[in-house]
């Protein structure tokens, strides 16, 4: 599995530069966490790690391509998981349904069952998901990601609205998901019980230099 790295970063987002000068590296089995408060660019740099947007400056790539993930989007969407604020749970599937709509997208034969018994949800697989609480339609997006393959995690704020018992299932599916040799960078406020990760301040990045905003 190769790495996945990130040099020279800035991003322009909301009228400003957001950060500038920012390089990461994960090797296989590299969990990073991303720090800093609200508006300092945790977000906005997990996207710009999924292609959803381009950096103003920079670029990210895998170390086995010196091409930029946005010169193959193909090959980067197919080993990237991206979870973000939004839980996009389809109202009148069932949770077992809204996992399998997602997933089948990328891999046809996952494990839909498996998934939802990782993260707790097994006795919900029949329930519309209009039934469902702002806690159990995070577990429910969280499941898509166990039940399909893909090398490295993208997570914002993931354990938002989460209770002790689903906290603890997703550090233990991420711990798992390492030893694979796969890779996570996750935001979060919280405090985890996650070993041998790496942290990124953002703040570190910010600018401030006015006539840069």
């Amino acid at each position: 599995m190769p790495d996945f790295l990130g040099e020279g970063l800035g991003c322009f987002r909301g009228g400003r530069l957001v950060f500038a000068n920012l390089a990461f590296a994960l090797q296989p089995g590299n969990v990073l966490i991303l720090r800093g408060p609200n508006g300092s660019g945790k977000s906005t740099l997990l996207r710009v790690m999924a292609g959803l947007i381009q950096p103003l400056e920079g670029r990210i790539r895998w170390s086995d391509s010196d091409l930029c993930i946005a010169d193959d989007p193909d090959l980067h969407y197919g080993r990237t998981h991206y979870l973000g604020h939004a839980d996009p749970v389809k109202a009148v599937l069932t949770v077992s349904e809204n996992v399998a709509f997602w997933t089948q997208l990328r891999a046809p034969q996952s494990d839909v069952a498996r998934a939802l018994e990782k993260i707790g949800i097994s006795p919900l697989a029949d329930i519309p998901g209009q039934f469902l609480s702002a806690g159990q339609k995070r577990r429910v997006n969280l499941a898509r990601i166990l039940s399909a393959p893909a090398d490295l995690w993208l997570l914002d704020e993931p354990f938002n609205a989460l209770d002790a018992d689903a906290t603890a299932a997703l550090c233990d599916a991420i711990d798992q998901h390492r030893a694979a040799g796969g890779m996570v960078v996750v935001s979060t406020h919280q405090e985890l019980t996650l070993t041998d990760h790496a942290m990124l301040h953002l703040t570190d990045y910010a600018i401030e230099d006015p006539t840069l905003v």
